[in-house]
Formats: structure tokens, C-alpha cells, sequence
């Protein structure tokens, strides 16, 4: 059986991934199951970038074939940002507290209490012969400063996909129908699915 390094410790991003992938014949790793493995270091421009240099990055490391993603949220009224630093947004220990606080800073520093807003994810798969494949997907929502529901993670709270219901309220499964990296994901087990079957 194949095995396969999902380039990722956020324990959510993983199971979400792992529970796509499960119908496939792979073995699935993730950077936990490594001791001491060191940070790619995500200098791209883009998602896509990003995701490329960290799975050379770990598929070098590990001598595995290496799926990786890069995601976040574009908010239009902040030109953009997050962008590629939302992960990081409030620092590089942030996390979803601190990152969604320096959100709803930025959004009252530029006078706003919505924004129309997208998600994105860019995945990478790297195989230890060279084969590349890439993919991505969006949803479109508002990000506003009221936060709603408690599942997902990241921004959710704050990413309305409609005028009363935010990513945090849906389930896995719901999510995953509609997510930036549902649909990213899809295309690749598609293409994942034709290598490996």
C-alpha cells in the first residue's frame, strides 16, 4: 500500500483530509507521526506556491510522497488579506483566537462590520517520482464580526455562507460539500484515484 505524508500537525485540517482520502488505497501519515520534523519554510506569493514548497519540502524529509495544502481567507475590504499570512496572522504563534481577533481589529481600523470575503486552498501532491499534481477550489461568503456556531475551525465562526449561517455551524460533512478545501480535495482524490487504483 502507497504511503502518503499529509504536510500538517493542525489535527483538524488532517482528519478532514484523511476522511477524503479514505476510500483510496494509501496509507496516510501526517507530519505527528515524525520526531523533531522542521518547518517548511512558506515564503510563496500564493497558495499554490506555498503548498508546492512545502511538499518538496516534506517529501524530501521524509523520502514519502507528500500531499500539502494552503489555504486561508481573502477578505476584500482589507485588500486581500489574510491571504497567504492567515495562519499567521496575529504573529507566528498565533492561533484561531488571536488570528480572528487581529481580524476583527483590522475590519473596525478600516471601518467596516462586514466584508464580502472568499476562502481558497491550493493542494499539492508530490510523489517520490517526480509526479506533481495540483489543485484548488473557493467559496465566496461575508465576513462579519459577529461570531456564530462553534465547529470548523480557523475563521469559521466569522464566515457567513449566507445572510445567517457561518461554516462553524455546519457539520463535516456539510462542510466538505461546500468547503474551498472540499472542492480541492475532490479534484485531487480524482486524480489520486487514477494513479493509485
Amino acid at each position: 500500500m502507497k504511503k502518503i505524508v499529509l504536510a500538517s500537525k493542525n489535527v483538524d485540517k488532517v482528519a478532514e483530509m484523511r476522511r477524503a482520502l479514505g476510500k483510496l488505497p494509501l496509507e496516510i501519515l501526517s507530519l505527528a507521526d515524525f520526531d523533531d520534523m522542521p518547518d517548511a519554510v512558506e515564503d510563496g506569493a500564493t497558495f499554490e506556491e506555498n503548498a508546492l514548497i512545502k511538499a518538496r519540502f516534506f517529501a524530501e524529509r521524509t523520502g514519502l510522497a507528500c500531499l500539502a495544502d494552503d489555504s486561508g481567507l481573502e477578505v476584500d475590504a482589507l485588500g486581500g488579506l489574510p491571504g497567504v499570512y492567515s495562519a499567521r496572522f496575529a504573529g507566528w504563534h498565533a492561533d484561531d483566537l488571536t488570528n480572528n481577533q487581529k481580524l476583527l481589529d483590522e475590519l473596525g481600523k478600516v471601518g467596516v462590520e462586514q466584508s464580502a470575503a472568499a476562502y481558497r486552498c491550493a493542494l499539492v501532491f508530490v510523489d517520490t517520482d517526480g509526479t506533481t499534481f495540483t489543485t484548488s477550489g473557493k467559496i465566496s461568503g461575508t465576513i462579519k464580526n459577529v461570531a456564530l456556531g462553534n465547529g470548523g475551525f480557523g475563521y469559521d465562526p466569522y464566515f457567513y455562507i449566507d445572510e445567517n449561517k457561518t461554516m462553524a455551524q455546519l457539520s463535516v460533512d456539510e462542510k466538505n460539500l461546500i468547503s474551498h478545501r472540499g472542492a480541492a480535495l475532490k479534484e485531487m482524490v480524482f486524480l489520486l484515484g487514477k494513479k493509485f487504483s
